[in-house]
C-alpha cells in the first residue's frame, strides 16, 4: 500500500541552491562586472544562500570559472561552427544561416563573448582559449566559402572579414533597432561574398526573425 504521505522538499537542498541556479549566478556577474567580481560570498549573498551550497556544487572558484567558459565555448563557437555547416544552396543562404547567431542570443552570447575577451586581457590561459576559439570559428567559415567554390586564399579573407567586424562590432558595442541592423544584412552579405543574395533569400531569412525582440 502506498504512503500518502507527501515527501517535504529537502532543507539542504533548497538552501544549497543548484547547480544551474550558482552558474546563471556567476554568468550574470561576469558580463555585468567582469571575473573579478565573479567570488563566492558576492554570489551566495547575490541568491541569499549559503557558501556550503556553493562548495556542493562547485570545488572551488575556479571550478565555476572553468564551466563558465566550458558554458561559453558550447553555445558561442559550437553554433557557430553549425550555422556555417547547415544547408544553403548559395554562399549567400549560407552567409544567412550564419547571421543567425548575430540575431539569436540563443546561439550566440555577445556579451558573454565581450565579457571572456575583457577576462583574457589579463589571463594568458584565457587568452590561449580565446586563440583556439577563433581559429575554429576561422576555419569553420573558410570551410564555408570553400564548399561554394572559393579560392583558399579568397575563402581566408572573406572568414577573416566576417569573424573580425562581428568581434569588433561585439567590442564597440554597437546599438541599432533590430529592423535597421536586418535590413543591411543583405548588403553585408553581398559584400562578404561578392554575390547578391535573392528576393527569395532574404524573405526566408527574414521570415525565419520576424517577431524577433530587440
Amino acid at each position: 500500500m502506498e504512503s500518502s504521505v507527501k515527501s517535504k522538499p529537502d532543507r539542504k537542498t533548497t538552501q544549497r541552491g543548484s547547480e544551474a541556479l550558482w552558474l546563471q549566478a556567476g554568468y550574470d556577474m561576469l558580463v555585468d562586472s567582469g571575473v573579478e567580481a565573479v567570488k563566492v560570498m558576492p554570489l551566495a549573498k547575490a541568491l541569499g544562500l549559503s557558501r556550503s551550497g556553493f562548495y556542493w556544487h562547485f570545488e572551488d572558484r575556479e571550478a565555476l570559472l572553468e564551466a563558465l567558459l566550458q558554458m561559453w565555448e558550447a553555445k558561442n563557437t559550437g553554433n557557430l561552427v553549425r550555422r556555417t555547416q547547415a544547408f544553403a544552396e548559395t554562399i549567400t543562404e549560407a552567409m544567412f544561416n550564419l547571421y543567425d547567431c548575430w540575431l539569436d542570443d540563443g546561439l550566440f552570447d555577445a556579451r558573454l563573448d565581450r565579457a571572456v575577451r575583457g577576462w583574457a586581457h589579463n589571463d594568458p590561459a584565457v587568452q590561449a582559449r580565446i586563440d583556439r576559439a577563433d581559429a575554429q570559428r576561422k576555419a569553420a567559415i573558410m570551410e564555408m566559402f570553400l564548399r561554394f567554390g572559393y579560392s583558399a586564399a579568397q575563402a581566408e579573407a572573406r572568414a577573416m572579414t566576417v569573424l573580425y567586424t562581428q568581434v569588433g562590432y561585439i567590442s564597440m558595442r554597437v546599438e541599432e533597432p533590430l529592423e535597421e541592423r536586418i535590413s543591411r544584412m543583405p548588403d553585408y552579405a553581398a559584400v562578404y561574398t561578392g554575390q547578391t543574395p535573392t528576393e527569395a533569400e532574404i524573405r526566408r531569412f527574414r521570415a525565419r526573425h520576424a517577431g524577433r525582440k530587440e
